[in-house]
């Protein structure tokens, strides 16, 4: 009985949490376009509703209904399996991210790791969705965006490295806990600016969304897409911008800490809402102010720049902790 009662308990939580994201992933995107609108002065979605807050669900709805088109000469079962994947994969991350003091489904020591290994899948739904097409616009979307996310992975790794040496421990609530009495924003600027720059890469997000150069390629991965499986895609993206943007939170912010002590009285939760948000505002701020990179500029800054400063920042750690436990000892 208590066995059911816990996998009862579990399922109704993994349920909260999949329509919480679906819901905050649907207002994401009405939040870019009314901050993209308020950049280039216009107004943006304003009809469908209050000030257009019904915008996102009549746009999924339009998506629900409309045909689903398989191309004839694709591979039907892996064409209709990308997009599932790619989807379900973004949502298996947020399984382990934290919102409070051990408010999480599944807290496992090696959180950090597994986000960043459950990233690395994802890679395997846009390769799948570019060649199950038999198309050569699509194969080509998906070899320039997986060969950019796998680029980016690396830096990712070794940028993340130096904070499970300095919190000796790969567990999400421990490295939150650890900053109690400072952010690793300060004493880690640096490595927080190339943590930045890397999700906006690995999430295919401006100035990076080069897979989908209109003027080059129409757009990307998806473009023999339509209807549900295009919003499959639609929704991953956004998902794992929510999920990078959590990390930043979680590994510089602070997670749900707050500014001050005298503050402890605002809720863990809210707090971690608030830093997403500003996150989330970071990147859609990025998608209105800033030019594309071309694809050659790209890989320099991902395996020249990034990648060196950030195995720099780990032999740099590494040293100092090796220097304090000589000290100690």
């Amino acid at each position: 009985m208590e066995n059911l009662s816990f996998i009862f308990f579990t399922v109704l939580q993994s349920l909260i949490i999949i329509v919480c994201i679906l819901i905050s992933v649907a207002y994401f995107t009405l939040a870019e376009r009314k901050i993209l609108a308020s950049i280039q002065r216009r107004r943006g979605p304003n009809v469908v509703g209050t000030y257009g807050l019904l915008q996102p669900l009549a746009d999924g709805f339009k998506l629900l209904t409309k045909e689903v088109i398989i191309p004839s000469s694709s591979n039907k079962w892996i064409f209709i399996l990308a997009p599932v994947m790619t989807f379900a994969i973004s949502l298996v991350a947020w399984s382990i991210i934290p919102f409070d003091n051990h408010s999480t489904l599944a807290e496992i020591d090696l959180g950090l790791l597994c986000i960043l290994g459950m990233s690395g899948v994802g890679i395997y739904g846009i390769i799948f969705s570019g060649w199950s097409s038999n198309s050569k616009y699509p194969l080509l979307g998906a070899l320039r965006s997986t060969a950019q996310m796998v680029s980016y992975e690396v830096s990712l790794g070794f940028i993340i490295l130096p904070i499970g040496v300095l919190c000796e421990s790969f567990c999400l609530n421990e490295i939150v806990i650890f900053q109690e009495n400072i952010w690793f924003v300060i004493p880690y600027f640096p490595l927080f600016l190339m943590f930045f720059i890397s999700g906006l890469a690995e999430t295919n997000r401006h100035p990076f969304d080069l897979p989908e150069a209109e003027s080059e390629l129409v757009s990307g991965y998806n473009v023999e897409y339509s209807a549900m499986p295009f919003a499959l895609f639609s929704l991953a993206e956004y998902s794992n911008m929510l999920v990078m943007s959590s990390l930043n939170v979680i590994l510089f912010f602070g997670g749900w800490l707050p500014f001050s002590s005298l503050l402890y009285f605002i809720p863990g939760y809210v707090w971690f809402s608030i830093k997403v948000c500003f996150f989330v505002y970071l990147f859609i701020l990025m998608r209105g102010i800033l030019p594309r990179y071309r694809y050659d500029q790209l890989m320099y800054l991902g395996w020249k720049v990034l990648l060196p400063v950030s195995i720099g920042y780990l032999l740099f750690t590494f040293g100092l902790a090796y220097g304090f436990d000589i000290y100690n000892s």
